[in-house]
Parts: C-alpha cells; structure tokens; sequence
C-alpha cells in the first residue's frame, strides 16, 4: 500500500489522548513549519495559529469546548484564527516581504500591492468566511504532516467562539478563532482506534465530467 495512503488510513480523530506523552520540539517545529508553508490565497497567510501550551488556559477553554478532553489531555493544542481585518498596513508588510525575499524592488509589485487591495474591500462577513477557508488549508497539511510523524490530531468545530475570544482576548488582537486542532498521542484504552473507517466509495464520491 502507498505510504500515504497508509498514513491516512493510520489516523483518526482521536477522542482519548495520552496526557503522560508529549511531542518532542523537532517534531512540534516540522508541524509549525507545515502550517508555515501552506498555501493561501495571494500569499496573505490572513491568520494566525496560537499553539496553547498553559494548562490553566487550557482548562478555560476545556469549558468553552462543551467539556471535551481532548483540549486538556493533547500534548498540544492549536487555535487557527482568522483576522478580522486586512489593512493597508498588513499588505504593505506582506509586499515588502515578498520585496526582500525575492529580491525585488516595491515599484516592480506596485500592481501586486493594488491588487491586493482591490481585493480586500470584502465586508466583514465575507472577510470572516474567506479567512476560515485559508486556516482550513492549512489544518489539512498539518493533519497529513503530524499523521506521517505519527503523531495524532483531532480537528474540532465544537467550541464557543465568543468564549475562545474572552479566555484568549482574540478580539483585542483583531482575531477570530475559527477552529481547533489537538496535537498528541493516543491512549491505549481509546477504543475509537480499532473502528473502520466509513467513506463513500468512489464510484459515489467522484464523477467523470
């Protein structure tokens, strides 16, 4: 069987961790460089992904998780927030950056830097929308990544926002908290770990056009 196909099969969204193991620092940086290097759309990485280490923070947000324990028993937990805002501050930052990493001078991107902003007059709700689906992007290479180290994750919707906001002050930060991650090690008595996956099959799932 191809590796990859082994490496997704291998995982699962795990319900039970083992709070006693914790990743090591290599694995952990490899995991914050796959969310680094994720696509996004123009390259704006319009988010930012808070990786909660504080066990008394981590309690908080237990509670605006509906109790899952997931969020205190994971080596780590993940927050992908996406900004509430793009402003021309943050798209000349983004220019320059692109400026000095491709050795490039700010007039050759002066049509980039207009378009970018052309495109990020969206109201606030589409903004919202729009930032949710990069953190997205970005979950589903961590999750492939953390499932080739062997290391497991659990992708979680199931939580307050607004609670999120006031235990992390997100709001203050121009952050929203879009989902949650939980980084770690599965416990042995997790029975979810020898159940078959359930997928369409592919007769179901695809279609030749």
């Amino acid at each position: 069987m191809n590796q990859i196909i082994k490496d997704l099969n291998w995982r699962y969204a795990v319900k039970k961790y083992d709070s006693s193991k914790k990743i090591e620092e290599q694995d952990l940086a490899i995991l914050k460089e796959t969310i680094s290097l994720s696509p996004s759309s123009m390259g704006l990485q319009a988010y930012k992904v808070l990786v909660i280490e504080n066990p008394e923070i981590r309690s908080k947000l237990q509670e605006k998780s509906f109790g899952q324990t997931q969020v205190t028993e994971a080596s780590h937990l993940f927050v992908f927030c996406g900004f509430t805002e793009i402003t021309e501050d943050y798209i000349n930052l983004m220019v320059e950056k692109t400026a000095e990493t491709r050795n490039q001078t700010l007039s050759e991107l002066e049509g980039f830097k207009n378009f970018l902003g052309s495109k990020m007059t969206m109201d606030s709700d589409k903004l919202e929308i729009w930032t949710a689906k990069q953190t997205y992007i970005a979950l589903g290479h961590l999750m492939q990544t953390a499932a080739q180290l062997r290391i497991d994750s659990t992708p979680m919707e199931g939580f307050d926002p607004h609670g999120y906001d006031e235990v992390l002050n997100l709001s203050e930060k121009g952050l929203k908290a879009n989902l949650v991650c939980t980084l770690g090690f599965r416990a042995e008595d997790d029975i979810y770990q020898h159940m078959q996956k359930v997928r369409k099959n592919h007769t179901d799932l695809f279609e030749l056009v």
